[in-house]
């Protein structure tokens, strides 16, 4: 099973361990790509720090974020599941998981990034500040750089095994499963369920979307569970309490579209 998650906006501190080895980074085949995204990221934020605010779409009060990018290079290192915070990070908790959890996760966890493509849960990368959606001077819409480069290497890391693909829509644009894998691949949307005057509502949720989804991975891990496609998932799931639904995509070649149906949102 492999899981993709999306990075998270805010970030913990760099680490106090040795300085960025690109080259110890899992799936080298993006190495190039991430080489090229690094080097004009220092650049630009060694620049001109108005237009690099601008680029990044960073408000005044993240002035501070663009310092951070000009010390990619030399700034400590810690693993990117501590580097990561937010909803679906508490959530999810990877400090507090017992061993055996913590071992499937460094396997099963891919977290993709503006900067890095995508990185293992255990690759130690310093803090920094680049989401997908950046435009870079030079190289262009980053979700458009990845693109060029992330299928064969995405291909690879997916195996003959499930994809569970928890990405928010901009980083989803980065690699777009297809032919077997996509068939391989479960998308998962949160809805809250609530009775109306007697009649069941049901909405799209945001904030606690993503707390759900990183309880969701949390509990596969716990369990040890080992879906080997969409339909073993849904059973997965389901034995471990969520309401999940869903059926097989109409077409093959294409990811199952999976709703979990909540009624408390926390």
């Amino acid at each position: 099973m492999l899981v993709l998650l999306p990075p998270s906006e805010g970030k913990a501190a760099s680490g106090r361990g040795a300085p960025l080895k690109a080259e110890s980074l899992s799936l080298p085949g993006l190495a190039d790509a991430r080489a090229a995204v690094l080097d004009e990221l220092v650049e630009l934020c060694t620049g001109d720090e108005d237009k690099a605010r601008e680029v990044l779409g960073l408000s005044e009060g993240l002035r501070g974020e663009v310092a951070k990018n000009v010390e990619l290079r030399t700034a400590g290192t810690r693993p990117a599941g501590e580097i990561y915070t937010g909803v679906l990070y508490d959530a999810l908790g990877l400090a507090t998981l017992d061993a055996a959890a913590k071992r499937r996760a460094a396997k099963a966890l891919l977290v993709f990034s503006g900067l890095w493509g995508a990185v293992h849960t255990g690759d130690r990368i310093p803090s920094y500040r680049c989401s997908m959606g950046v435009k870079l001077p030079g190289l262009g819409a980053l979700g458009a750089h990845w693109r060029t480069v992330m299928d064969p290497v995405m291909t690879e890391a997916a195996g003959e095994g499930l994809v569970l693909d928890l990405r928010s829509s901009a980083y989803a644009a980065a690699w777009k499963p297809k032919g077997a894998v996509a068939g391989r691949t479960a998308t998962v949307r949160v809805l809250h369920s609530q009775l109306v005057d007697g009649v069941e509502k049901r909405s799209v949720v945001s904030h606690f979307n993503k707390a759900t989804k990183g309880r969701l991975v949390r509990d596969l891990l716990t369990a040890g569970a080992h879906p080997a496609d969409p339909a073993e998932l849904v059973a997965a799931l389901r034995d471990l309490g969520y309401v999940v639904e869903g059926e097989p995509p109409a077409k093959a070649g294409r990811a199952w579209a999976l709703d979990v149906v909540v009624t408390q949102i926390h």
